[in-house]
């Protein structure tokens, strides 16, 4: 009897001793459980394109900004009033295809026109007061060739342009103002850069003609 109570107080040690041990490990496996972040699967919210922010249209993989630019500036200076496809996603980079439709145009000596034309692009609001304050600071400049002014909100799928400009320029308001392929900004931007004497002389080396003498400019120091 002595022998058998003795293995019985050793067989309860026994397990004392393992569970001593388990509860440390169960400890450590709680704590990296708990303490390792944990996120959901990105969700594909390519179709969603109303309720994407400037930030998260901004972070989308963009294509060739000049080049779409003016597949976009094509598009809407075609003469048959075409509109962009509700079927299309504007926060994400357009095949040229879209925008050429049925023309088939040598693209690059076709976009070496275009840039020659028009220079400078002015996607504007005719409502707007800052559109109109950019378009009368341009007006003071008298340039030739003379800005190519579209007025985004005499079109049905303006909403898509305005998409499809915050993407390729990082700027999402109206005025949106493109010099020889490169996002200048707003009215505002347009207005400093006059401040800063800088103005004219990016329209002269965009190749414009500036036949206006009396705009006053601040001298860079």
């Amino acid at each position: 009897m002595a022998s058998d109570s003795t293995s019985r107080r050793s067989t309860c040690s026994f397990y004392r001793r393992r569970r001593i041990l388990l509860i440390p490990v169960f400890l450590i496996i709680f704590s990296l459980f708990f303490s390792t972040p944990w996120s959901l699967p990105s969700l594909n919210l390519s179709g969603i394109h109303s309720s994407l922010s400037r930030a998260s249209i901004a972070s989308l993989v963009k294509g060739p900004p000049v080049e779409e630019i003016y597949g976009l500036l094509h598009f809407v200076t075609s003469d048959d009033d075409r509109m962009l496809s509700h079927s299309i996603n504007p926060a994400a980079p357009i095949d040229l295809s879209v925008y050429l439709g049925g023309d088939q145009p040598d693209w690059k000596s076709h976009m070496r026109k275009l840039r020659e034309e028009y220079p400078l692009i002015v996607f504007s609001k005719s409502y707007c007061p800052f559109s109109r304050k950019a378009k009368k600071l341009l007006e003071m400049y008298n340039l030739s060739p003379p800005p190519k002014i579209v007025e985004v909100d005499l079109r049905d799928d303006w909403d898509f342009i305005k998409i499809i400009l915050t993407r390729l320029t990082d700027h999402s308001t109206f005025p949106n103002i493109i010099l020889n392929g490169e996002g200048l900004g707003g009215s505002d931007d347009l207005h400093t850069l006059r401040a800063q004497g800088k103005l004219k002389k990016m329209f002269e080396n965009a190749g414009m003609i500036v036949r206006e003498d009396n705009v006053k400019e601040q001298e860079t120091q």
